[in-house]
């Protein structure tokens, strides 16, 4: 492998948690009705939803403690009533009022603090989407990634939803100033647009192999003029501390993720995660199953995505990357690579 590539591969792996986190599965309740219940059940007293036209179908009692399966099973009664859920409820999530970390998201200095609190305690700011911060020399890259996985009719809402979450929380705690998103889409274009184009902006890219947001590093680096970095610092520091212990965790997805990307160019093999999150193959393989995937579609995403960073935003060689991926044959990597976008890497 290449001093070059090695040194890109490290720069996106700065995007890991620092340390082993906790992780958790979909049906596991760890998330306070306060918290996102409250905002879904808002929405839906807004709009005159009764609770029985959509909680019933839930499963779901007001009040009680919420796993993130059911979460998205309110999201997505909801979804049945309303088509533009995710934007309105993204737009009123962040920074939220989900304890100290929201705490923090509202004192952070400038944009890329902030984004780093939302990556570093997920589970209290984005349970059902999983944010990574990637920077380069000049601009930031924020990915989405699955959490404990979702059904393929919610996926769209889940980015629309988490993405005009940070345009809007961005706006507001940087004192209204409107910045130069650009926005990808894993996803075709669809026929109507004017949604996207109000919450979101006009950069707005469809097709793409990834769901990401990109901004000028200076435009994330601005002070934010109404921070208070010390008192932010206090709460990130009782973050850190365990003072909420839940916000560091990880949907399984999310942390398999995190380990295979830790493994790229080593052993990312179905025994080796099964060792990482301590269970037999047989029962990681199941977990997964139950999420909707399996260990090799989580392992070419990552695959995938790494070397779209190392061609597109590192101008790497296709040869000097597919040995960073770990592919001993060219052709290999080329047949694989298409695969996972629909492309060849020349073309790409």
């Amino acid at each position: 492998m290449s001093e070059g590539t090695d040194d890109a591969l490290t720069v996106l792996r700065r995007a890991l948690p620092a340390g082993p986190t906790p992780h958790h599965g979909a049906d596991r309740a760890f998330i306070p009705w306060a918290y996102q219940g409250a905002l879904l059940a808002e929405f839906a007293r807004s709009r005159g939803f009764a609770p029985q036209e959509w909680l019933g179908r839930c499963g779901v009692e007001p009040g009680q403690m919420l796993s993130p399966r059911q979460l998205l099973s309110m999201l997505a009664a909801l979804q049945a009533l309303a088509r533009d859920v995710g934007f309105v409820v993204g737009q009123l999530s962040l920074p939220g009022h989900y304890g100290l970390a929201s705490q923090a998201l509202q004192q952070a200095g400038d944009l890329r603090q902030a984004l780093r609190v939302l990556c570093d305690w997920p589970a209290r700011l984005s349970p059902l989407l999983t944010p990574r911060l990637v920077e380069t020399s000049d601009e930031l890259l924020l990915v989405w990634t699955e959490s404990c996985g979702a059904p393929a009719s919610l996926q769209p809402l889940l980015v629309d939803m988490q993405m005009s979450a940070v345009v809007a929380m961005a706006q507001w705690l940087g004192g209204g100033r409107p910045l130069p998103w650009a926005f990808s889409f894993n996803r075709t274009r669809p026929r109507e647009l004017s949604q996207h184009a109000a919450y979101l902006g006009a950069d707005l890219r469809f097709g793409c192999q990834v769901d990401a947001m990109r901004l000028p590093l200076a435009a994330a680096t601005a002070p934010w003029v109404a921070a208070i970095p010390a008192r932010g610092a206090m709460a990130a520091g009782a973050l850190a501390q365990g003072a909420d212990p839940e916000a560091a965790s990880r949907g399984q997805l999310a942390a398999l993720y995190d380990h295979l990307l830790a493994e790229i160019g080593g052993d990312p093999s179905l025994e080796r995660s099964a060792q990482r999150f301590g269970v037999s193959p047989a029962t990681l393989k199941r977990q997964l199953a139950q999420s909707g995937t399996h260990h090799q579609a989580q392992l070419d995403q990552v695959r995938a995505h790494a070397a779209l960073y190392l061609m597109l935003l590192r101008g790497q060689r296709g040869e000097a990357v597919a040995r960073s991926l770990g592919f001993t044959d060219k052709s290999n990597f080329r047949r694989s690579f298409k695969r996972w976008t629909g492309m060849t890497p020349g073309l790409l």
